[in-house]
């Protein structure tokens, strides 16, 4: 499906669900506002109403934003941590075989300084108590020479490798200090979105507030007329269109039921960002979550769930296939069917069922099949 340009905000209530407090409802219940042919200025002068919602609302898109290359840059850096421990333990395993090669070494300078492996040929032979045993002599020093060159090629097959080793490492943590520095710049990121939208939103008014929760309410009514009429589209296309066989068999259905369970029993969760549960989620959190509950594994963001599995039209739409969002793709629900969705809408939010409308139409990026 082509992307879309997000043109609004979130709905942050639905009927029966719990909802965040009125402070964060006045960021994503405010769209119809937005509309308004004129904004109107405060009275002392400052932004508009709508001037303070279309500022949160781009705080919060971008904080989400951040939170997917956060956990992006989180996961790198786990990953990248991991291979480092791994190149040091290998490290010091051969450093430990370098030594041990080296006593080798050490051992047979030691026989040979012993038995005098350096004199001439004839020395030894007319130092010798017998021509016997000269040759005896001879014999031995020659299978130590033999073992002794195997020593020393062994001791620079091991160093050279240590040496390839420790180079690995150094720039394996090179690496890591790169990806800490990257999850450390997303995580301020966020951060500093979030404080900024907390405070527009703490200046607004009572009366402020109680306008944008009268306008979420008729922005919820819109969206849940929009996921009634995809509804009336998929089963008139179902009458009409043959089942097919491959991932919307019994078999993918099956797993899609365990993915929609398992979200269903996070509604009333908290929104956090960068969080997997069990306790809190982010969007993609809880979207790997629940498909992982049916023995699916889905990457940990965003940018890399859109690209695991098979992209399907709105109208195809089943079940269980992820819903994303936004042309930078920062958002993802699980599609419960009938226009309707589970997901972790944002920061003050909480897992919810919501309309895939729920901030309108035109965000709406593209439907994945996971499985």
């Amino acid at each position: 499906m082509a992307s879309h340009r997000k043109t609004r905000p979130a709905v942050t209530r639905v009927a029966g669900i719990r909802t965040p407090a009125l402070a964060t409802a006045a960021l994503t219940s405010v769209a119809l506002l937005s509309q308004s042919a004129n904004a109107a200025p405060s009275a002392d002068g400052g932004p508009s109403l709508e001037e303070v919602e279309k500022k949160v609302d781009d705080l919060y898109r971008q904080a989400e934003s951040a939170t997917e290359k956060y956990n992006a840059a989180k996961e790198k850096t786990t990953k990248q941590r991991r291979r480092v421990d791994s190149l040091l333990d290998d490290v010091a395993k051969r450093a430990q075989r370098l030594n041990e090669e080296r006593d080798k070494l050490g051992s047979f300078a030691a026989a040979q300084y012993r038995t005098g492996a350096a004199a001439p040929d004839t020395a030894t032979f007319l130092l010798a108590d017998s021509p016997q045993d000269y040759f005896d002599q001879t014999q031995l020093m020659g299978r130590l020479t033999a073992r002794q060159k195997s020593a020393v090629d062994d001791y620079s097959t091991e160093q050279s490798a240590t040496m390839k080793k420790r180079e690995e490492a150094s720039r394996s943590l090179e690496t890591l200090s790169t990806s800490q520095n990257d999850l450390q710049t997303a995580k301020s990121t966020v951060q500093k979105k979030l404080s900024d939208a907390r405070e527009l939103l703490s200046k607004l008014t009572a009366e402020e507030k109680a306008r944008l929760a009268a306008i979420e309410k008729k922005q919820q009514q819109e969206a849940a007329r929009k996921a009634a009429e995809l509804a009336q589209r998929q089963a008139s296309q179902d009458e009409t269109t043959p089942s097919d066989t491959g991932t919307t068999d019994s078999s993918y259905a099956a797993k899609a039921a365990k993915a929609l369970a398992f979200a269903r029993a996070q509604i009333g969760k908290p929104y956090v960002w960068g969080a997997t549960g069990p306790g809190s989620y982010d969007c993609s959190g809880l979207t790997q979550a629940a498909w992982k509950a049916a023995g699916v594994d889905l990457p940990r963001t965003t940018y890399d769930q859109v690209n695991a599995g098979t992209t399907v039209s709105l109208t195809d739409a089943r079940p269980g296939d992820l819903i994303f969002f936004y042309d930078d793709i920062s958002h993802v629900g699980v599609y419960l069917g009938n226009g309707m969705m589970i997901h972790a809408p944002k920061p003050g939010a909480y897992v919810r069922e919501e309309s895939i409308y729920y901030a309108g139409e035109s965000i709406i990026h593209s439907v994945v099949r996971p499985a």
